[in-house]
């Protein structure tokens, strides 16, 4: 199915010389002279790769249909990752490096989002919001108040993020795994 590039949005997969790309984000420019363009900033699916691309206004490209589904993280044995439908049962084993930056947000029976466009897998969302344990930091002294500086701390999926002064290793941490800030303790 064709959509022109009036109608792109960011997140949106297209076709693209024979690659499938996800837009990270695009401008509509009409400059004083000549005819309107439109500068994307294109994510490569397989390669992960991001380019810049122009297109004339009203351009078609091929839309490429994205599905999610919902499967739960089991474990790792170090080469992969092991998934499950908690509908069908099915078990999925993906490579560490499909998986790459969300496995730091992953902890076993936590859900995903696989991303699949035309039967294929083609990525891994890890909730937005996770709730892990600080596996390492430095102490917390008294007097430490949430408008003090930050620390850098492990959590228990290996995974480091800055909190503020007053946590302390065990604590349990809501994090925003889109950026990788705390947002509470928990």
């Amino acid at each position: 199915m064709a959509v022109s590039t009036n109608n792109f949005k960011n997140g949106m997969c297209i076709m693209y010389d024979g690659k499938m790309w996800i837009i990270v984000e695009f401008q509509h420019v009409k400059p004083g002279k000549g005819g309107a363009f439109v500068r994307t900033k294109l994510k490569e699916l397989k390669t992960g790769r991001v380019v810049d691309v122009t297109f004339r206004a009203g351009e078609k490209v091929d839309d490429v249909r994205v599905e999610t589904r919902k499967l739960q993280y089991l474990y790792s044995d170090g080469s992969a990752y092991h998934f499950m439908d908690t509908d069908t049962y099915e078990q999925f084993e993906l490579a560490a490096d499909f998986v790459g930056e969300a496995a730091k947000w992953l902890k076993e029976n936590d859900e995903a989002e696989v991303l699949i466009a035309d039967g294929q897998m083609i990525g891994v969302e890890p909730p937005m919001f996770v709730e892990l344990a600080v596996v390492e930091t430095e102490p917390g002294f008294k007097g430490d108040t949430v408008q003090g500086g930050s620390k850098p701390a492990t959590l228990e999926t290996g995974a480091v993020v800055q909190v503020p002064m007053f946590v302390n290793t065990g604590d349990v941490i809501k994090v925003d795994t889109r950026d990788g800030r705390y947002v509470t303790r928990v």
